[in-house]
C-alpha cells in the first residue's frame, strides 16, 4: 500500500511539474515579443543598428520614453484613441444588448435568417469594404472626424457583441425573470435587475474585447483621418516611421504607452468577473 501510494504521489508530482513548465513556456513565448519591444525602446539609435547589438541594451536610455511627447503630441493621439474606444464600446454594448435579449427570449418569424446574417457579416474585414466606408463618410461629412470612426467600430463590433451576449443570456434560466414579474417587474425592469447582473461576466467580457478591437483599429482610421491632432494613437505613432529611417526606438516606446491602457482596462475589470457570477441569483 505504501508503494502504491508513493507512485501515487510521484505521479502527481511529475504531472504538476510538467503543468508548470508548460505554464511557463507558454507565457515566456507570450511575453518574449514584448521584452524585445522594451529593450529595443531603451536603446539608442546607433546601438539598434549596430552589428554587434544584443537584445539586452548596453546604455539604457529611458528619456526615449520622454522623447516621444516631445516630437509627437502622444497626449492628444492617446486622448483620441480613448474616445473613440470608449465611444465605440457604448454605442456596441447599448445597442447590442436589447438585441442580443430579443434574440435569447423573444420568438419571432426569420429569427434564423437574421441570426444567419449576423454570422455573415463578421466575414467582411473593414478593408474589403473601404472604398464604401470612405464613400459613405463622405457623403455624411464624417471624413477626418472621431465621430465616423466611433460609428464604424461601433457598426464592426456589433455584429460580435450580440452573438456573444446572445449566447451569455441563453445560458441564464428564464425562470428567474419569470419570478421577478410574479413579483411585479414587467419585461424591461426584470432584464435590468435580474438578467444583467447575472450576466455581467459576460458582458464585461465582451466589453473589454469591443473596447480592445476599437483601440488597435488602424486600417479605417489610416484611410479617413488626415489631420494629424485628431489621429489615434495606432495611426499616429506612425510619425516615427520615416522615409528614409524608422527610429524604431521611439516607435516601440509608443508601442508601449499604447499597450498600457488596455492593461490597466482588464485589470480594473477582472476583479468583478467572480462578483458578477452570483450577483442578483438569489432572491429576497
Amino acid at each position: 500500500m505504501r508503494l502504491d501510494s508513493a507512485r501515487i504521489n510521484w505521479g502527481k508530482l511529475l504531472t504538476r511539474i510538467l503543468l508548470y513548465f508548460t505554464v511557463v513556456l507558454v507565457c515566456v513565448f507570450i511575453l518574449y515579443p514584448y521584452f524585445v519591444m522594451l529593450c529595443t525602446a531603451l536603446k539608442s539609435r546607433a546601438e539598434i543598428f549596430s552589428i554587434n547589438g544584443t537584445i539586452f541594451p548596453k546604455e539604457v536610455l529611458w528619456s526615449n520614453f520622454i522623447d516621444i511627447w516631445q516630437k509627437a503630441p502622444m497626449s492628444k493621439y492617446m486622448m483620441n484613441s480613448i474616445i473613440i474606444a470608449a465611444g465605440s464600446t457604448t454605442i456596441a454594448m447599448i445597442c447590442g444588448i436589447p438585441a442580443a435579449y430579443a434574440l435569447a427570449r423573444m420568438k419571432f418569424k426569420g429569427q434564423t435568417a437574421f441570426l444567419g446574417f449576423i454570422i455573415v457579416s463578421q466575414m467582411f474585414a473593414p478593408v474589403v469594404l473601404l472604398i464604401g466606408i470612405y464613400k459613405v463618410m463622405m457623403s455624411f461629412g464624417l471624413t477626418n472626424n472621431l465621430l465616423g470612426l466611433i460609428l464604424i467600430n461601433a457598426a464592426f463590433n456589433q455584429a460580435f457583441t450580440i452573438w456573444l451576449l446572445r449566447g451569455t443570456f441563453i445560458s441564464i434560466s428564464a425562470e428567474m425573470e419569470q419570478a421577478a414579474t410574479i413579483d411585479g417587474c414587467n419585461r424591461v425592469q426584470a432584464m435590468f435587475r435580474v438578467l444583467l447582473p447575472v450576466a455581467a461576466p459576460g458582458i464585461v467580457t465582451t466589453l473589454i474585447f469591443i473596447f480592445i478591437n476599437a483601440w488597435n483599429e488602424y486600417t479605417v482610421a489610416l484611410c479617413l483621418i488626415s489631420t494629424d491632432t485628431i489621429k489615434p494613437l495606432t495611426v499616429g505613432i506612425n510619425i516615427f516611421n520615416g522615409y528614409n529611417i524608422i527610429e524604431w526606438q521611439y516607435l516601440f516606446a509608443s508601442s508601449i504607452f499604447a499597450i498600457v491602457p488596455v492593461v490597466i482596462l482588464f485589470m480594473s475589470i477582472e476583479k468583478h468577473l467572480t462578483a458578477g457570477l452570483t450577483a442578483g441569483g438569489v432572491k429576497g
